[in-house]
């Protein structure tokens, strides 16, 4: 009888076998891993956590989507169809089922060898083999996934993958891929905040990221969260408590963003003005989780133009920048995004203030806002959503320029629509991943359209040009 590794915990043991992957009875096979272990208590000399996608098949009374194992376990790629569904063999033994053909998707991380990021693309049989290429897999360094798409191209059919890779297939919609990552820490699914989190702002404090987001007219404004991972999200605590509001505003408390100014953190926002105005404002604090103390009137503030949707930004110089959008959509003219260098302490603006873009693409409609701009590789990238916030025309577009205040120029069409399930993606902020890649964590509704949850997904830069592959996803993702 074939012994499998001892498991961390009598739970997952149970719980594994019950779906079949031990290949022996529950009892038996208990019994066989306390004979190995001698102890399913004391410390193992090293273990792998499988983490399994999303498409798993889990057993009954396994709440978790992943099982520790000791020692070293690993898995070549292959998915085997079995009916409609497809399981993969581990190197102890196990057999993880998942729902569909070639639905295998499975990360592996361990401390048992030192580990980069990888991932195996392991390709179905109708695969087209390229010359010279008798594997039945490619091996590529860091985050590679697919969407699940599949392109016809008469007689064949192909799909791209994140990396731009295209491999093609014998025969129409005869795409069929397994995924294996190693060393990425795991798999995450969207969306990482399930709740109402509309307009994220997040950033790195150094220690964690840390997420705050439009609380409309809620008693307390401006919910913040922490995250180490970009993933797993604690709430923790408010910009303002009721007791603490702006005395200038009336509510409308939208799109707060906290950015590091010298020593100490500065929460730019957006709120309703006693007269009627949306206008931006600012409050200080000396950690980005507050207590934060109003600068005690607006930042930005026209009587003839609400003003909202404030980013910060500095240039390769280090001279800091506000970016932000006249309201212009609210009473029928355009909506344009301006910026304006910004005094050292970040608290008043000095200079000229610029037009950087303006609403004036078909997919955009009446609207360009929630700007976002990232320095990278000589050019200043301004991200931005256009068209109407409610509905699944919303989405995400990128502007770039050589200089902070532009001449902005636009590509064509959003790098970021609705799709995946998710609709009106956008509003995003733009931050570096725990493991050096780039991410947009942004907004969508939700199936029932009753909240904007908080999504996470891998910006590429093909060509000089920021792209988001395969988004808004839905299935399993690599860690950030």
């Amino acid at each position: 009888m074939r012994k499998s590794p001892r498991f961390l915990s009598l739970a997952f043991a149970s719980a594994l076998l019950a779906s079949g992957c031990g290949g022996e009875s529950p009892d038996t096979q208990l019994a066989a891993d306390e004979s190995a272990a001698g102890t399913t208590t004391g410390a193992l000399a090293c273990s792998t956590r499988i983490t399994y996608g999303d498409r798993w098949i889990r057993p009954s009374n396994h709440p978790a989507q992943y099982d520790i194992a000791a020692d070293l376990v690993t898995w070549d790629g292959t998915c085997i169809n079995e009916g409609p569904n497809s399981y993969a063999v581990l190197s102890n033994g196990w057999r993880p089922y998942f729902t569909g053909n070639n639905a295998c998707v499975i990360a592996l991380d361990t401390d048992c060898a030192a580990q980069s990021c990888g991932t195996r693309i392991t390709y179905g049989a109708s695969w087209i083999h390229p010359a010279n290429h008798p594997a039945q897999h490619d091996d590529a360094g860091g985050r590679v996934f697919w969407d699940r798409g599949c392109t016809n191209q008469s007689p064949n059919s192909y799909t791209v993958l994140s990396n731009e890779w295209a491999p093609y297939f014998n025969g129409s919609n005869a795409c069929a891929l397994s995924f294996r990552y190693t060393g990425c820490g795991g798999l995450y699914v969207n969306p990482v905040v399930p709740v109402d989190c509309a307009d994220p702002g997040v950033i790195h404090d150094g220690t964690q990221y840390v997420a705050a987001c439009t609380s409309g007219g809620a008693a307390d404004a401006f919910p913040l969260r922490t995250s180490r991972d970009l993933v797993n999200w604690t709430y923790a605590g408010v910009i303002f408590p009721s007791a603490r509001k702006p005395t200038w505003a009336t509510g409308d408390y939208w799109a707060p963003e906290i950015h590091k100014v010298g020593t100490r953190y500065i929460a730019y926002y957006t709120a309703r003005h006693t007269n009627g105005k949306l206008s931006i404002g600012a409050a200080t604090s000396t950690s980005a989780l507050g207590p934060f103390t109003d600068l005690g009137r607006p930042l930005v503030h026209d009587t003839g133009m609400g003003m909202i949707d404030a980013t910060f930004f500095r240039d390769t110089a280090g001279t800091p920048y506000l970016v932000w959008k006249a309201d212009g959509n609210a009473v029928g003219q355009p909506t344009p995004i301006y910026g304006q260098q910004l005094s050292a302490d970040g608290l008043s603006l000095v200079g000229t203030r610029r037009t950087l873009i303006t609403n004036n693409l078909g997919w955009e409609g009446g609207v360009v806002e929630a700007p976002w701009v990232v320095a990278r590789g000589g050019y200043y990238y301004l991200f931005y959503s256009g068209n109407a916030y409610y509905n699944s025309t919303y989405a995400v577009g990128v502007a770039r320029a050589s200089s902070p205040l532009g001449p902005y120029t636009k590509l064509s069409a959003p790098i970021l629509r609705t799709g995946g399930g998710w609709t009106g993606p956008g509003h995003n902020s733009v931050v570096t991943g725990p493991g050096g890649d780039t991410y947009m964590v942004y907004h969508a509704w939700n199936s029932a359209h009753t909240a904007r949850v908080m999504l996470v997904d891998a910006i590429t830069w093909p060509n000089g040009w920021p792209a988001v592959p395969e988004g808004p996803s839905n299935g399993s993702r690599p860690m950030p």
